[in-house]
């Protein structure tokens, strides 16, 4: 299994204290945590939880289709984003991928074993703040070699060669803002790669997870007019609903049957398709998100200037900082639980990297305390 944010329960068995006690900044969730609303639905669908979720999730499929203005033909829900991930790759089978790096690990590791397949990474440049420049990757993405990256030594599987659908790649990944690095691409950006992605016929698989952080950046209402478009969702991160799992994809219809055909059944269950709609009803919910979001990010990006720490900045309720010269940043603040994300594992970063989550104040003063402890005990070394 890849690493990944949110293992408190790791470290509280080595510090050999209570999960609950551990302050994750690990995991990019909502500082608000659970909306009341969806907890009252919760509560209320308790007594159902000896009957079989629906099949298709066709309530959830239908109000996320009036949510966005699109087809509920068009949607299939997950357990999770990343269950659809591994779902696109085992389904349409492509021979080349191509995948940014820095990003979400997953893609990657959805394509190794579903098939073998072989993966190239389209380096991001931290000279450039880890942006993608939309001319180069189409430029990539259509055969050039300008910013491939050399794969790690030993790798699972060679690099690609040759392959893909009309040149080099049939699909390619683009996570919407980026994780880790929370840039984003603007809209018309994207539509750019999308209509090269078109004219390659090749899949651009679009992962907007973190996408409700700025939606007018979102192009989920276009896949109806590109079949090589496809646009994932997740509603783990900014409805806290990490430990129901929940997300789903838009894809073009012709897809939708043989996405079908690979999918396991009854992978949503009862209480996240309820807890889904309800979320995305309250309006109330994401307005005191982004208030709170705005004000925090503020807080957290004054108190890193004034300790001299690199942030690149951020269109997310997450951070990823550059400490140099600071390896053991991750260890040290595990023993006081406090969780961060250690970046080390993502390709074109390293033990200089760490992610951090925008969370409560409490919490936000207690991490941005520690951090400055450790710069000050280590200037002193």
């Amino acid at each position: 299994m890849m690493e990944h944010g949110g293992n408190i329960y790791r470290l509280a068995e080595e510090l050999k204290i209570q999960e609950r006690k551990i302050i994750d900044f690990s995991a990019s969730i909502n500082p608000l945590g659970i909306s009341k609303k969806v907890k009252a639905e919760i509560r209320k669908n308790l007594k159902y939880l000896n009957k079989y979720p629906d099949l298709e999730s066709k309530k959830l499929r239908k109000y996320i289709a009036q949510y966005h203005g699109i087809e509920p033909e068009m949607i299939l829900c997950g357990n999770g984003s990343t269950e659809l991930i591994y779902l696109i790759t085992r389904a349409l089978k492509p021979k080349g991928v191509l995948i940014p790096a820095p990003t979400f690990s997953e893609y990657e590791r959805a394509c190794r074993i579903s098939n073998e397949l072989r993966v190239t990474s389209y380096e991001l440049k931290k000279e450039n703040n880890f942006d993608i420049n939309t001319d180069e990757f189409i430029t990539t993405m259509e055969g050039g070699h300008s910013k491939l990256q050399t794969p790690n030594s030993n790798p699972p599987f060679p690099p690609l060669l040759k392959g893909g659908v009309g040149g080099l790649f049939d699909m390619a990944f683009l996570c919407n803002p980026n994780n880790p690095t929370g840039r984003q691409l603007k809209r018309e950006l994207v539509l750019k790669i999308a209509d090269a992605a078109r004219r390659q016929k090749c899949y651009l698989v679009v992962d907007e997870a973190f996408i409700d952080f700025c939606p007018e950046d979102s192009v989920i209402n276009l896949v109806r007019d590109n079949p090589y478009l496809i646009v994932l969702r997740s509603m783990t991160k900014f409805y806290a609903l990490s430990g129901l799992r929940i997300g789903y994809g838009v894809f073009p219809s012709q897809l939708i049957e043989r996405l079908k055909a690979f999918k396991e059944p009854w992978s949503v269950n009862s209480l996240a398709q309820r807890a889904a709609v309800v979320a995305l009803k309250d309006k109330a919910y994401r307005a005191e998100t982004y208030r709170l979001i705005k004000e925090e990010k503020r807080f957290i990006e004054n108190r890193l200037k004034r300790m001299g720490i690199k942030y690149f900045p951020s269109k997310t309720n997450f951070y990823l900082l550059r400490l140099d010269g600071r390896d053991g940043i991750y260890k040290q603040l595990g023993k006081k639980a406090i969780l961060v994300r250690d970046c080390s594992d993502f390709k074109g970063l390293g033990s200089s990297y760490i992610r951090i989550a925008v969370k409560s104040r409490r919490e936000n003063n207690i991490l941005l305390k520690s951090l400055a402890e450790y710069i000050k005990e280590r200037r002193w070394e």
